[in-house]
């Protein structure tokens, strides 16, 4: 893998091998970024199911401020942190090894870099396919406390969903989904935006 565009572009990074994490596609990376430009410029990013970090370095090469990434899976955060140190961006980040559906979202000693502007979640298709189909399952909980004041910015910000192609997620009202849907190969990408007060779920363990 390697960054595109931006301070670091042309880098490589490491990716995960095997199918434990899914590397997003170069072309769609590139359709992504180039729908976020005029969003990236000092924003605080959340690349949940972060694999080893692809979307939150390309977002830090482009102009994002900081970044945390949440990585439950041992290889690929291992793999995650030596490209954070490979490109020097230990002080605009946090590496979190946790679950990206159980998470608080709220990293602690680290105030600078919440609320998130921009979040991109990316979690398994399988998991995405069985849970975002109805309300009440862990990830529509999950999608209740990323709407929080204090983990999204009240003013209005953006979640991004890579999801199976076929997939509709059910989320909660106060995030509204965008025209905007980028398709590529049995893949799309969503963007919804945050609207109006939430009723945030009970936290989650850290």
């Amino acid at each position: 893998m390697r960054i595109i565009a931006g301070k670091f572009r042309g880098r490589n990074i490491k990716a995960n091998p095997g199918k434990t994490t899914r590397p997003i596609l170069d072309r769609a990376k590139q359709m992504l970024f180039d729908r976020l430009e005029q969003d990236l410029p000092g924003a605080r990013v959340l690349d949940a199911f972060s694999g080893t970090g692809s979307l939150g370095l390309e977002a830090l090469s482009r102009g994002a401020a900081t970044c945390v990434f949440i990585e439950k899976d041992h290889q690929a955060h291992r793999l995650l942190r030596e490209n954070v140190a490979h490109l020097g961006v230990e002080d605009q980040t946090v590496c979190w090894r946790n679950d990206g559906v159980n998470s608080s979202y709220r990293p602690k000693g680290v105030p600078d870099m919440v609320p998130f502007d921009i979040v991109f979640y990316d979690p398994p298709y399988p998991l995405a396919i069985e849970q975002f189909k109805a309300e009440n399952t862990p990830l529509y909980k999950a999608m209740e406390r990323l709407a929080a004041d204090d983990v999204t910015a009240p003013e209005i910000s953006l979640l991004i969903l890579r999801l199976p192609i076929r997939l509709d997620p059910v989320l909660p009202p106060v995030w509204m989904r965008s025209e905007l849907e980028l398709k590529v190969a049995s893949m799309k990408i969503l963007f919804f935006e945050k609207h109006g007060d939430s009723d945030a779920a009970p936290d989650a363990g850290e």
